[in-house]
């Protein structure tokens, strides 16, 4: 991969200008996410808008993605990776703050690979550290304001580090959102769970969870995970 792109089936990634480059925590939300009957989608923190940019080529044409970020920098670069994108009609950056963010419309599937370092060192680096830590968007504001912002019927999904995620399903429950499906991703077998993918909306049900491995026993990806993202990769 370049440093300065990432080039997809039908779209490139540019990242020059981003502090958080493309990574699997990226392509895994926007491949994983259900987006059947959605009619109106919001990116929480783009970075690069590659979730958005995913998300986009897995929905129809009359489907709007906004995509909001709070660096000026990525949110301009997402803006020109939009452009250059078969779908760049109906993708919109706003740059600014989520804790702020208003619309005067609701969407029905909201999609966030948030900050997750809020306990770590911070990074010398000023703007990787922004992307980075959730010390400016922690997980209660984001259920928050993720709540007001869906419609009775939509639903929010997010990837977190595995280890957070009864924090936050405590959190999402405060804001009456509930997990509906859930994936385990773990990189091999006898590995512990690192990163988990879940689907809340406004009803409380069974949540079906599922675990994807990444790698089989012979250090190739696994075909769970080749089928997931096969319609993006370029091998």
């Amino acid at each position: 991969m370049s440093n300065f792109f990432f080039r997809f089936k039908q779209f490139t990634v540019y990242q020059d200008r981003c502090a958080m480059k493309v990574g699997t925590d990226g392509v895994l939300l926007g491949a994983w996410t259900p987006v059947d009957g959605v009619r109106r989608i919001l990116d929480v923190g783009t970075g690069t808008g590659l979730v958005a940019l995913m998300l986009a080529q897995r929905t129809g044409v009359d489907v709007p993605i906004d995509a909001v970020e709070v660096d000026s920098a990525a949110a301009e670069q997402a803006r020109d990776n939009f452009q250059r994108s078969p779908w760049n009609a109906r993708l919109s950056v706003i740059a600014g703050d989520f804790n702020t963010f208003h619309r005067d419309y609701r969407y029905d599937l909201i999609v966030s690979n948030p900050p997750y370092f809020a306990d770590g060192l911070q990074c010398p680096d000023k703007q990787r550290d922004l992307a980075r830590h959730n010390h400016l968007l922690t997980y209660e504001n984001l259920f928050k304001q993720t709540s007001s912002l869906l419609t009775e019927e939509g639903a929010f999904t997010l990837i977190i580090p595995a280890e957070v995620s009864d924090r936050v399903e405590e959190i999402a429950a405060l804001n009456d959102l509930y997990p509906v499906r859930q994936l385990l991703v773990v990189t091999k077998q006898g590995k512990k769970p690192k990163r988990t993918l879940i689907t809340f909306t406004r009803q409380l049900q069974h949540c079906q969870q599922e675990t994807m491995f990444m790698e089989d026993n012979f250090h190739h990806y696994s075909t769970k995970y080749e089928a997931l993202t096969k319609d993006y990769y370029l091998k």
